[in-house]
């Protein structure tokens, strides 16, 4: 599994404090195409990230995974989620 945290790090105060995250998870294909579910959690901070709640969910299907950088993977489920 791929997990993706937007993380706010503060210049005034140093706090550190988690706004977001992905799951993306590996459900098939083969060594060079990859088959995946993607979701997000609700919450805007790390404990309710933490209680799992499901935001939104999709798949990707038949990604290039050997061909393109991973970031290009979050790009897609960002899109298939429609976020954006």
């Amino acid at each position: 599994m791929i997990v993706v945290r937007v993380e706010l790090w503060s210049a005034i105060t140093g706090e550190t404090t988690e706004l977001a995250r992905m799951h993306i998870c590996n459900t098939g294909g083969t060594r060079t195409r990859g088959d995946y579910s993607v979701r997000t959690l609700r919450g805007r901070c790390a404990a309710d990230l933490d209680k799992g709640v499901v935001s939104h969910a999709a798949e990707v299907k038949d990604y290039p995974r050997l061909a393109i950088h991973v970031w290009n993977l979050v790009a897609r489920a960002l899109r298939a989620m429609r976020y954006g």
